[in-house]
């Protein structure tokens, strides 16, 4: 890839991008793949910055950059932190990054971050079957499908599997050999 992809912990000065690129809008095109059957709320400036303040610095929230400029933002959050069980996920806010491989790299360099920082077993996520561009870069990074919950998201008139992705520390460990 020729552009320079990096992922680093949220800056203050990240604010008014993220902002920019999550909440200025009320209908951005990203939500569209990104669980768009959950209601999305724009906000202004000052409305976020409460929010947006507690990223700064932490290991569950990301951004990602290319060319120095934020693009977008990996995350994870515990499913269930007793047994390990950690979801990601990841938004790549501009349709003029979607399938370039983009989301592969970025979530590999996460994928790899976590399980080299954490004692993790498994590293998944969960995506649904209208983002089939997901599931792809989930096949990509050698993931398995663990879980297809049929017709339980409903969106634009029309119902959607909740897909579930993982893939196991050993599985990790072959792919980086």
């Amino acid at each position: 890839m020729a552009e320079k992809l990096h992922i680093r912990p949220v800056e203050q000065s990240d604010l008014f991008r993220l902002w920019e690129l999550s909440f200025k809008d009320e209908s951005p095109e990203w939500k569209k793949w990104d669980a768009p059957y959950f209601p999305h709320q724009a906000m202004d400036y000052e409305t976020f910055l409460p929010k947006g303040e507690k990223w700064i610095q932490q290991d569950d929230f990301w951004v990602i950059e290319m060319d120095s400029e934020v693009i977008g933002i990996v995350s994870y959050y515990w499913e269930h932190k007793p047994s390990l069980w950690l979801e990601m996920g990841i938004v790549l806010h501009s349709g003029d990054q979607w399938g370039k491989g983009i989301g592969t790299e970025v979530l590999r360099a996460w994928m790899n971050h976590l399980f080299t920082t954490m004692p993790l077993v498994r590293v998944g996520f969960t995506t649904w079957s209208g983002n089939e561009r997901m599931i792809r870069v989930g096949e990509k990074l050698g993931m398995q499908m663990e879980a297809r919950i049929r017709k339980v998201r409903y969106y634009n008139g029309e119902y959607y599997d909740s897909i579930r992705m993982g893939i196991l520390r050993e599985e990790w460990e072959k792919s980086t050999e």
